[in-house]
């Protein structure tokens, strides 16, 4: 196989720069950098430079009260309304059962940079502005008569900092001015160690808010250039060889839980302490810990869709980025795809990682002080899709904040379970926050009335345990969390027509119906939707009490008793899955949820191998569905064309996707790329980014607990030649896999001998592997190399 490292970690030789030839004028202009917790958005001005500055713990408001004494009522009202074929009464009704808004995430401010007069006459061809997926770097440069100006900028997970390095290759050339700004109240000031300090500041909003502090410090060349302050507290730096600029921030936030007036924290001595355990490191100490730290989740994936050689792969790099998605409707250059699916990558290591808050709405990055749906986590595919390439893309450490998000939510559901619908366990509803809100959204059913957000979140457990078989996982975190939510989704079910179990009242997210009398409505029963997260919950809570000898609990034969009579997925009239437990009239075929198709992706009750006429039925759904539709809604058609094994379709998502984004006309869009590669809502929502990742897995590997399948979905006249390498598949499998002219040409397994993980107790790994019509059964040993050619023939062992 042509270039294949092997091990858990392989080199990366690829470029892979998003690029741009001129400052950013827009904020999706601008290159993100994050350590997880930090964010920053990079304008690359000359005469002035902007970072803008987020904190993910940053949000309004308080831990609220997540429950509805009143709601038992309504609930029963709802209900006998649904029961009695009052479809539109009942979406009325239901709007007793709404809550209260979520809160808003903020922003902490930026670093406002300005530079003498002489940056005016820079020469704008030389100017270059680059994001490095690599080295997780943004470079700017350019030229003011015979002086190169350099900058870098970078965020260090290791040391919890926002870098950046100013240069000049002539010694006295560069000179700026430093501040610190935010658009929430705040004040300012300048240390004696040449540091800015900006504060929020009190009383002058709602005392309960989180409060944050931003301390900005800055280093120069030694012996080279002088610094003052002035009035305004900014900083001066004049005739100096280079200036490090070291960004520290910290909020009252201590926890869901916890009010912040409450709060013991001091967020300026967290940003202190943070600058002064780094005061021995010089810069490139910074940037290489900042490196090791980044490139050992990074290079554990790499991809070629088109054999390209150097020289070529430089010469696209060299092309601004935006230009490049112009044309890919006509040139469809594969390496742009490997550019974005790397890029998503990136996004969620910059977004999430152990420790920090889940990826909101957008990450991260946010320069609104509300921003769109307030940033918001949506549980009703937003959240779920950030995290869809954290297990197959080869980063499950990034996944650590949603497990940590779920136990919070289980903390209230719990009470909005008890009070609001008199059930044990716990729920959580379509629309979060940073406090673990649970109860509903407030306003119509149609978005606010969707119990089932927690159960889909649940999920993520047991498929977490599938990938890494990290026994302890399931058993200290998945198994309780898992249980709260099956001792809810049990009550909630109630006896139907027909012996069915039923979720009454029910709706299908975001989208209405007509009645048989031709009324407008959301809410009736047993939406497809909600029948099959709950056969996917139930189904991973048997197999988890399998691998942990609970198989004989009551409440899992209570779960197993419930399987089978829950109401199946049903084929409409049109040879479509219905949406809903009736053949409803669909006012919005082109509705960009596919939510009935959840049991095809990223459930697994709807299967090519095993639900044939089903899988045909959702093909229907697709094709009437039709391409349009945000981004995130692009790539969730994506993922589920590949799970159906059709190339074709899946491809033509992903090229749909490669529509380059006008901000100021972004309302004349559905779905496409901003030019700094965020996808597109519109507005900006990170999550289409992180589901292209994953649907470009789905297309070249699948895997089940037994099976893996290579190049499921490869658009064989597109990527005519490739590969990929460091790909996961379900058994704590890593998977590299190489292709000729359309064809399989060799494969790669291994499983790591990781004692961490407690993995399983067996020493060996059996996995069926298919291709095209071919299959071969596989047994491996831990720590140990598998390779095998195009015939699925074993050729040696590493």
């Amino acid at each position: 196989m042509e270039n294949e490292g092997v091990g858990g970690v392989v080199e990366e030789k690829k470029v892979l720069k998003i690029r741009s030839k001129e400052e950013a004028k827009y904020w999706t202009d601008a290159y993100p950098i994050g350590n997880g917790r930090l964010g920053g958005m990079v304008w690359g001005g000359v005469t002035s430079e902007t970072i803008n500055l987020n904190d993910d713990t940053l949000w309004t408001r308080s831990p609220g009260n997540y429950t509805n004494p009143d709601a038992p009522k309504a609930l029963s009202e709802v209900r006998k309304l649904v029961d009695d074929g009052n479809y539109a009464e009942a979406t009325t009704a239901a709007v007793e059962l709404s809550g209260e808004p979520s809160a808003a995430y903020q922003l902490v401010g930026d670093i406002n940079l300005e530079f003498d007069n002489t940056a005016a006459a820079y020469d704008a061809t030389t100017y270059q502005r680059e994001l490095d997926l690599n080295t997780a770097t943004v470079k700017v440069g350019y030229s003011i008569g015979e002086v190169e100006f350099t900058r870098e900028y970078f965020a260090s997970f290791p040391d919890q900092l926002i870098v950046s390095k100013f240069s000049a290759n002539k010694s006295g050339s560069l000179s700026f001015t430093v501040s610190l700004n935010s658009q929430l109240p705040h004040r300012s000031s300048v240390n004696a160690q040449n540091q800015i300090v900006m504060e929020r500041a009190e009383n002058d909003d709602n005392s309960e808010s989180i409060k944050f502090s931003a301390i900005l410090d800055l280093r120069i060349s030694d012996g080279i250039g002088t610094i003052t302050v002035t009035e305004d507290n900014k900083i001066k730096v004049v005739g100096c060889d280079w200036g490090v600029i070291l960004l520290a921030a910290s909020s009252s936030f201590e926890s869901p839980f916890a009010k912040p007036s409450d709060s013991t924290k001091n967020p300026t001595s967290e940003a202190l302490n943070t600058l002064n355990s780094v005061k021995d490191f010089s810069y490139e100490q910074l940037y290489t810990r900042h490196l090791d730290d980044y490139q050992k989740l990074f290079h554990r994936v790499s991809i070629d869709l088109s054999k390209t050689d150097s020289s070529k792969d430089v010469t696209e790099n060299m092309v601004a980025t935006s230009e490049r998605v112009k044309s890919f409707k006509t040139d469809e250059d594969p390496s742009l795809i490997e550019l974005l699916f790397q890029y998503g990558r990136y996004l969620l290591i910059s977004c999430s990682r152990p420790g920090t808050q889940p990826a909101n709405l957008q990450g991260i990055w946010n320069d609104k002080v509300t921003p769109p749906w307030d940033g918001a986590p949506h549980l009703n595919i937003n959240l779920q899709m950030n995290y869809w390439p954290s297990l197959s893309c080869n980063l499950h450490e990034c996944q650590e904040p949603l497990f940590d998000y779920i136990e919070s939510l289980s903390v209230n559901g719990t009470k909005t379970a008890t009070v609001n619908y008199e059930t044990n366990g716990w729920v959580a509803h379509q629309v979060s926050d940073i406090w673990a809100k649970t109860s509903p959204d407030r306003g119509e059913a149609v978005w606010a009335l969707w119990p089932m957000g927690g159960a889909w979140l649940c999920t993520h457990l047991w498929e977490h345990y599938t990938y890494t078989m990290n026994k302890n996982f399931l058993a200290t975190k998945a198994y309780p969390l898992l249980e709260g939510c099956v001792s809810f989704l049990l009550d909630w079910l109630i006896e139907g027509k027909e012996g069915f179990l039923q979720t009454n009242p029910s709706t299908s997210p975001e989208h209405m119906f007509t009645t048989p009398d031709g009324k407008p409505a959301s809410v009736s029963y047993s939406t497809t939707m909600d029948m099959s997260i709950i056969q996917e919950v139930f189904s991973a809570i048997v197999s988890a009490a399998q691998v942990l000898g609970k198989a004989e609990d009551d409440l899992i034969k209570k779960v197993v008793e419930a399987q089978g009579r829950l109401e199946p997925t049903k084929i409409g009239k049109d040879g479509s899955i219905m949406e809903w437990a009736e053949d409803f009239e669909d006012p919005d075929v082109h509705h960009r949820h596919i939510s009935h198709l959840f049991g095809l992706f990223p459930g697994h009750t709807i299967t090519v191998e095993k639900t044939p006429d089903l899988c045909t039925a959702a093909d229907v759904t697709l094709n009437k569905r039709g391409e349009e539709g945000p981004g995130w809604s692009t790539t969730w058609k994506a993922a589920s064309w590949a799970r159906l094994h059709n190339s074709d379709h899946a491809y033509r998502m992903v090229k749909h996707l490669f529509d380059l984004v006008d901000p100021e006309n972004e309302a004349n869009y559905e779905g496409g790329l901003y030019s700094n590669l965020f996808t597109a809502h519109p507005p900006f929502q990170i999550d289409g980014n992180l589901g292209f990742s994953a649907a470009i897995a789905e297309m070249v590997i699948q895997s089940t607990m037994n099976d893996i399948y290579l190049l499921p979905a490869l658009p064989r006249d597109k990527w005519g030649s490739g590969w990929v390498k460091g790909l996961k598949a379900r058994g704590n499998v890593t998977v590299s896999v190489s292709w000729n002219d359309g064809g399989l040409n060799g494969f790669k397994l291994w499983s790591p001998n990781d004692n961490n993980l407690e993995a399983m107790e067996s020493e060996s790994v059996t996995k069926t592997i298919h291709y095209n019509e071919m299959s071969v059964v596989a047994k491996m040993l831990k720590g140990k190399v598998y390779t095998f050619d195009k015939e699925l023939q074993f050729i040696k062992t590493d």
